[in-house]
Parts: structure tokens; sequence; C-alpha cells
């Protein structure tokens, strides 16, 4: 059951017996219980709904358009608490965070639901083979964080007892036809090796339902106090890891059409190798995951270039994190090459918020970019990843705005996507 906090206007809602402060409890014989319950059940051209108002239970029918939204309102997008993560990874990044940072920052979602809504990786371990027949029943295809299919390893590595058992709903989803994203964080020493070549054996066993799998190395801050001693990868170790990957991309190839596996950018970064061609990443599937996007831009960077016009006069900035310093370089180059009346500089922004060993540019706070730009020369605009940015906002990590560095630096900047003709436009100071 769940309130119902608003009715959208001219919807079919809007024009039954329903009323804000009705309480929702069926729809067609199914109870209400949050957003997936809503979605699936009211998805249907005709609902029979029952309500509760003031205690009493009252019967409504509903016409609408099939898939049409039904135009009810809750209190929250879920309609439910978002559940929290029930495990402590030793490679879990907000373990790694300073204290004093917002509240918001500390929390670990471990939701299914905002798996398949947002896609959010969950690890299985707070579900319940209740939750995963639901999955199975409304066909929802998520992400999973599966990390090593070996069951103790997996135990320890998420410190939950729990979660080498809940691989068995792996096979369990697959063998439904649910389809699976799955993702693993790379440990050196830990589940690398050959525990890797046996997680992705196994993987490979429940294809072509696993439909990708992201392979990304863990992320060491400098505040790992009591944590489990982890090690960062390095040139040899990022090699031998991509090497692993692609003798099974291989094999998935052959067999399957598909290269399914595939190491994140940060890995051809570290190992000081070049990146693949922009036809091995397929789909690029797991591009949210860091997997091809340096390709991507670049590739979409060039193409815009050919067709692009510029006639005025430009001095910008871009800040970036170490990893990609030298690609974001590459591309400032060609276009500074192309238009002499264009100047565009590439400042490279070591963390210290964090540690120096963090070197992707989502994680680079206002405080450094404030303390390493300063007195700079940052032209008309300074441009930064929106990744650096809470979703939807323009507040970083230690919760300045954009407003404040603007302050800061003196100069406007403008947040933009991780794509290469949104960073074309941007030199250029085309509005998008």
């Amino acid at each position: 059951m769940v309130k119902i906090t608003g009715i959208i206007k001219n919807s079919p809602a809007y024009h039954s017996d329903m009323r804000e402060n009705d309480v929702l409890v069926s729809i067609n014989g199914h109870n209400i219980a949050d957003v997936l319950d809503y979605m699936f059940y009211a998805a249907e051209d005709f609902l029979k709904i029952t309500l509760l108002r003031n205690n009493e239970e009252i019967a409504v029918d509903v016409k609408k358009g099939e898939y049409d939204d039904l135009g009810l309102e809750f209190d929250s997008f879920l309609m439910d608490k978002k559940q929290s993560c029930s495990n402590k990874c030793v490679f879990c990044f907000i373990d790694q965070m300073p204290k004093g940072m917002r509240e918001t920052l500390y929390f670990k979602d471990d939701d299914a639901r905002l798996s398949f809504l947002q896609g959010n990786y969950v690890t299985l371990t707070n579900l319940s083979q209740q939750d995963i027949d639901r999955i199975i029943n409304m066909k929802l295809n998520i992400n999973v964080s599966v990390h090593t299919t070996n069951p103790q390893l997996r135990c320890t590595m998420m410190n939950n007892r729990f979660a080498g058992e809940k691989l068995k709903y792996l096979k369990q989803m697959t063998d439904s036809g649910i389809k699976l994203n799955c993702q693993i964080v790379l440990c050196p020493e830990l589940n690398d090796g050959d525990e890797l070549r046996r997680t992705l054996t196994d993987l490979g066993n429940m294809m072509p339902n696993i439909t990708s799998i992201a392979v990304v190395p863990v992320g060491l801050s400098k505040f790992r106090e009591g944590l489990y001693p982890l090690k960062s990868f390095d040139k040899n170790s990022a090699s031998e890891a991509i090497d692993i990957i692609e003798e099974f991309q291989n094999k998935f190839l052959e067999k399957y059409g598909s290269r399914t596996v595939f190491p994140s950018d940060e890995f051809f970064l570290i190992a000081e190798r070049e990146l693949p061609d922009f036809d091995y990443y397929e789909d690029f599937s797991q591009y949210e995951n860091g997997v091809g996007m340096l390709r991507s831009i670049t590739d979409k960077f060039e193409k815009a270039l050919e067709i692009a016009e510029f006639d005025g006069k430009r001095s910008v900035s871009i800040a970036t994190g170490y990893s990609p310093f030298e690609q974001i370089c590459k591309l400032a180059s060609l276009a500074s090459d192309k238009w002499e009346n264009l100047d565009c500089s590439v400042y490279k922004i070591r963390n210290d918020f964090f540690g120096e060993t963090i070197t992707v540019t989502g994680l680079i706070t206002a405080t450094d970019l404030i303390a390493q730009l300063k007195g700079k020369e940052l032209g008309d605009e300074l441009l930064i990843s929106s990744s650096m940015l809470r979703r939807d906002s323009d507040v970083f990590l230690d919760d300045l705005t954009v407003s404040d560095v603007e302050k800061a630096l003196n100069v406007k900047i403008k947040a933009i996507n991780n794509d290469g003709y949104e960073l074309l436009d941007a030199i250029l100071g085309i509005e998008f």
C-alpha cells in the first residue's frame, strides 16, 4: 500500500474517482508495494484499482491506453525506502572518503529497482528468492556487481557471509532469459590472474544472457587507514589483466559473435598501451563504466572537427584528471592547429583531496581546481566534465558549487558531458 500525494492534471487518474491522500492498495488484484509493482501492473489498458479512503475500501475502474501513465504521484520515486548495501567490500570507495562530507555521499545503495530503472549495479546480497522470482516474472534486465565467482573469495572481498551463496541467482536469472550486464572491480593479487580466468569462464557459461562485462581497476584513496591492504595496478599488472581479458574476448567472439568482456580505459592508460579502435567496443554497452569512453570521445571529436566551422577568436581551457590528460591534449591540439585564432589549454589536475593514486576526472574536487588553477591563464571559459558534479546539480564532491569556483578563479565555467561533439562545441563556444 502506498499513499497517493498528487494526481497529474488531465491524466487517466484525474478523470477517475481517485484523489490525493488516497492509499493505493492494489491494481487488478496485485498488491502495490513500490514503483516496480506500480509500473508493471498499471501498464494494462483496463485497471481495477482498490483504494483506501478514510479507512474505507473503494473500487475504481480506469480505462487508458496501454502503457500510458496512470497519472499518480507519490512521496518518492521508488514509493519506498531505497535499499542500502549490506556489504563492506574491501575496495569500496565510500569507505575511503574523508569524514565531514555531506551525509548523502556515505549512503551505499544496493537496490535492484534502481538497477533496472537507472542502471545502478547491485551485488544481490540483500535479495531474497522472492525478489529474484519477481525480477524473473517481471522480466527485469539488471546490472550485477559480480567481482568473482569463487564463493569463498566473494565472501572475503565483500565481507558478507552470504555473498558466495547469492551467486546462484546469476544462473537462475540467466536460465530464465534475464539479461545481465556485469561488473568486476579488479584488485591485484586478490581476484586477478587465475581468479579472473575462473570468473570469466563461469560467466561465459551463462552467455548469451550475460550480455556485457566491464572489468575496472580498484581505486585507492589516501584514506585507507585500518582497511584491507590493497595494491594499485602498475604497468605490468595492468598489461597482464588486459591480456587475460583479451584471451577471453577471442573465445567469446568465436562462440557468441561478441567480445562481451571489456577492460576499462584506465587499464590501457596504466599499461601505456594504445586505445583500441572504435569497433573493438561494439555497442559501447559499458560506456558509463569508463569502457571505450576515451575512444568514443576521440572519434566523435575528430568527425566533428572535419565539418566544423569557426571564424572567431577564442581562448579556452580544460581541466582534466591525470588519466585522460594526454588524450585530451591531443584533441585540443587538433582544434588549435586547425584555427589559428583558437587557443585551447589543458590543465592536469592532481587529486590532492583523495590522493594522487586517484587519477580519474570524475573525482576531481572544487578544492583542487581552485588550488591548482589559481593564477593560471584560463581564457574566456574553463571547461570541466559534468562527471565532477553531483547528478543534475552544480555541486562538487566537496560541497562547493560551480559558482564558488567561478568566483575563486574569476572565470566562467561550463560543465560538459563526456561526448566528443559537445567537447568541440564547447571549445569553439558554440551553445548547445
